[in-house]
């Protein structure tokens, strides 16, 4: 009988040599020391005075006129964005540049779902074991033992293990130097310009930090794939023994809102973090009403950061709401009019030349009406099928955006003039973008039909002016006849006079 809270998977020093048992004391010294933090002698009372003091810190969304008032909350930093739209609903130091602790493990697991195989075994180097203290995160792995892809990644997102970060980053990247290149790379194609990433687990490192928004983003990233979000909601995971993998455990997710200490409807996944510097970090995303909302926060004491989010939460899912622009923009819809006009076959249709897709919408605040809504247009964004981006905002903040498309590219339209030229819409409207050519569209039924009107014009003419014509020739005829017949009759008179 093990005591509480002890596994053999995580203490197993026996099975260690005289030299890996060295390497791991010195390891777990070198990272009490690593970890040691500013605020070592804090007591939670004053840690706890240190949270209340930052609830009255700023919040920057709470500044816009006519946005809805988020709550205040302890966290140094933190965001609520929709993860399709990237619209921020709630704002506070969104770009203060923090340490992420754990939650840079959300990074890791994306780069690995997009570059790896998810049946591939991954084997565990001294580097990816020994170079993370004893002491952190981890699930016990050795040199040598191999696992899949896959459950590499319910290792780092249901259990944090630092190893299992490390191993990954060797495995797709070919060391860990290399993979934490990657990170940036991926981190900066995303949008992100606060971060700088060191480890691939977010252990201390003053070269390792990020920011809310930055995370929201990466997280916004991963949460559109659903084996990620499959894993990152795990309860708890049962790892089996195989032969590359002896040992026979189970890891419990410490994420109170997926664990179901505290429940929340529509939760899809997210990641803890701790570290004594960072303090309390958390990521979470939860679905409701047609809104992906990503939670972010940074710098919270427990168990807050998990009240936080629900608070953040319930402000985003009660004050906002989704509205599909196709249904309620009317002044980029150019309708066909006369001859100019697209269709689905030679004949035409009453498909409109220029529309908005109909799958784009906006993130407004429930006292929001369409109207109220300013938009732009961005031509950028032009391509083969797409003439321009609109989007909108409400007093500055960006609400999300939809696409002004040409009709699909199997209608019966003939084009002329340049193929990327754009029609001529309310230029009141668009603040942004050059002029583009002029695109003309010809509905070819009306075309025949005209051609067919002035053919019977003139066929109608040239008929009449044929009747016209023989009616005189009949005329004339008539007149001759009556000629000849005078003098004939004449003629006959004459003879008669003679007495022949």
């Amino acid at each position: 009988m093990f005591p509480v809270g002890f596994h053999p998977k995580f203490h197993r020093p026996a099975r260690l040599g005289k030299r890996a048992l060295a390497l791991l004391t010195v390891s777990a010294v070198c990272g009490a020391l690593w970890c040691t933090p500013l605020t070592a002698h804090a007591t939670a009372e004053e840690l706890q005075a240190e949270a209340e003091a930052r609830k009255e810190l700023p919040i920057q969304s709470n500044e816009t006129d006519g946005w809805p008032i988020g709550p205040s909350i302890g966290a140094e930093s933190a965001i609520l964005m929709d993860a399709n739209t990237g619209v921020i609903l709630y704002a506070k130091n969104i770009h203060e540049k923090l340490y992420p602790a754990s939650t840079t493990k959300i990074l890791t697991c994306l780069i690995a779902m997009e570059r790896g195989n998810l049946d591939n075994m991954v084997t565990f180097s001294h580097d990816a074991v020994f170079s993370v203290p004893a002491d952190g995160s981890n699930m016990g792995m050795d040199v040598g033992q191999s696992i899949t892809l896959e459950q590499c990644l319910y290792g780092i997102l249901v259990g944090s293990a630092n190893e299992v970060a490390n191993a990954v980053g060797e495995h797709i990247s070919g060391s860990i130097d290399a993979f934490v290149a990657d990170m940036n790379t991926r981190a900066a194609e995303l949008g992100c310009t606060d971060s700088h990433f060191a480890n691939t687990n977010g252990l201390p490192d003053e070269n390792h930090y990020t920011s809310a928004y930055d995370l929201g983003l990466i997280s916004s990233a991963f949460f559109q794939n659903e084996m990620l979000c499959k894993i990152g909601n795990t309860t708890r995971y049962h790892f089996e023994p195989t032969e590359t993998q002896p040992d026979d455990f189970y890891l419990k997710n410490k994420h109170s809102l997926i664990n179901g200490d505290i429940p929340y409807e529509g939760i899809m996944g997210g990641k803890t973090g701790y570290t004594d510097l960072a303090r309390e970090t958390l990521v979470t995303c939860a679905e409701r009403d047609g809104m992906k909302l990503v939670c972010v926060i940074f710098k919270e004491e427990s168990p807050a950061q998990f009240t936080d989010t629900v608070e953040l939460f319930d402000y985003g899912f009660h004050n906002f709401r989704v509205m599909n622009v196709s249904e309620n923009e009317t002044k980029y819809q150019i309708e066909p009019s006369g001859f100019w006009q697209t269709g689905n076959d030679i004949f035409g249709s009453s498909k409109p030349i220029l529309s908005v897709d109909t799958d784009s919408y906006v993130i407004v605040p429930n006292t929001v009406s369409f109207d109220e809504l300013d938009s732009a247009i961005d031509y950028g964004a032009a391509d083969e099928s797409r003439i321009a981006q609109i989007n909108y905002t409400y007093h500055g903040v960006y609400l999300g955006c939809a696409y002004l498309n040409l009709a699909s590219s199997d209608t019966s339209s003939y084009e002329f003039g340049p193929a990327s030229g754009t029609a001529d819409i309310d230029a009141g409207a668009a603040d942004g973008g050059a002029s583009q050519g002029n695109t003309i569209f010809i509905n070819v039924k009306k075309v025949l039909l005209g051609i067919i009107l002035i053919a019977g014009s003139l066929i109608v003419l040239f008929i009449g002016h044929a009747i016209a014509a023989n009616n005189r020739n009949a005329r004339r005829r008539k007149n001759r006849v009556r000629r000849r017949q005078s003098r004939r009759a004449r003629y006959h008179s004459d003879f008669d006079d003679f007495g022949f």
